[in-house]
């Protein structure tokens, strides 16, 4: 393997979700974290997926994206927009925000290593808020 590849596959080692919700997530994720709480393409996205009812979504993945960097005290690597892989954070992101309705405490503990903090409470009910706000709407966020 080139030195090239396995750099890629050390940062980048999973596959981005072929979840149609998740992948929405995903890259909401990234143009925010690039473009900045109020990022016109992530907006977009939002009601292009959601239509009429995109405000929801979109103003909870902001908040979910405020908490992250209030609150974290170690930086989360995203990947570009166009990757078709992920992060280790990007994975432990989507994983935790996906379970984070059905079991929360397994959610607060990876959102905890991520942000590497002892507790993310308020993290976690981002987490949950921006959850059930895409499944209201027909995109649940799953990842396995």
């Amino acid at each position: 393997m080139s030195e090239h590849a396995e750099s890629t596959a050390r940062l980048l080692p999973h596959s981005a979700p072929g979840d149609s919700g998740a992948r929405l997530f995903l890259h909401g994720v990234r143009r925010i974290g690039v473009g900045g709480l109020g990022d016109a393409q992530a907006a977009s996205m939002m009601i292009g997926a959601f239509g009429l009812s995109f405000r929801r979504p979109l103003v909870l993945l902001r908040a979910l994206m405020a908490e992250l960097a209030r609150a974290s005290h170690q930086s989360i690597m995203i990947a570009p927009s166009c990757c078709c892989r992920m992060t280790i954070a990007e994975s432990m992101l989507l994983r935790a925000v996906s379970l984070s309705c059905d079991k929360p405490r397994l959610a607060h503990e990876i959102l905890c290593n991520l942000c590497g903090i002892d507790s993310g409470i308020g993290v976690l009910s981002s987490a949950q808020a921006v959850s059930q706000a895409f499944a209201d709407l027909g995109r649940p966020i799953e990842r396995t």
